[in-house]
């Protein structure tokens, strides 16, 4: 499923999932800076609404329904101009059409780049 999307574009690795917590790491170089050659915001954003949407995935009845994103915010605490990052998120609510996600985003050292909340919508599948 990732060949050939923004997943692979981006060098995102899925290193672990599990009911309710996903994490995934993504490398800081030349698809993932912004011009001034520090991570780009919108990388940030689309490695954490990766990781709530894999997490959310995870959450439901696969033969029945489906997970897209529907919001998400993120503050940039620290800029990154090399190395990888590293996005934990973990589910904050789970209802029956919606989940929120919290999304952490840090390096190396385990300091805060950015900090995001993604919600989810979960739509029926149609067939």
């Amino acid at each position: 499923m990732i060949k050939d999307t923004l997943i692979e574009a981006l060098g995102i690795e899925i290193t672990h999932v599990e009911e309710g917590k996903v994490i995934a790491t993504m490398p800081v170089d030349g698809r993932t800076r912004q011009p001034y050659g520090i991570l780009h915001g919108g990388a940030s954003v689309a490695l954490a609404e990766t990781v709530a949407s894999v997490g959310a995935y995870e959450l439901v009845n696969k033969e029945t329904e489906i997970v897209a994103g529907l919001e998400i915010n993120a503050n940039h605490v620290r800029s990154k101009s090399e190395g990888i990052v590293t996005a934990v998120g973990t589910v904050l609510h789970q209802g029956k059409t919606t989940m929120v996600w919290d999304i952490k985003i840090s390096d190396e050292q385990g300091r805060l780049i950015c900090v995001s909340r993604c919600t989810m919508a979960i739509m029926k599948l149609k067939k």
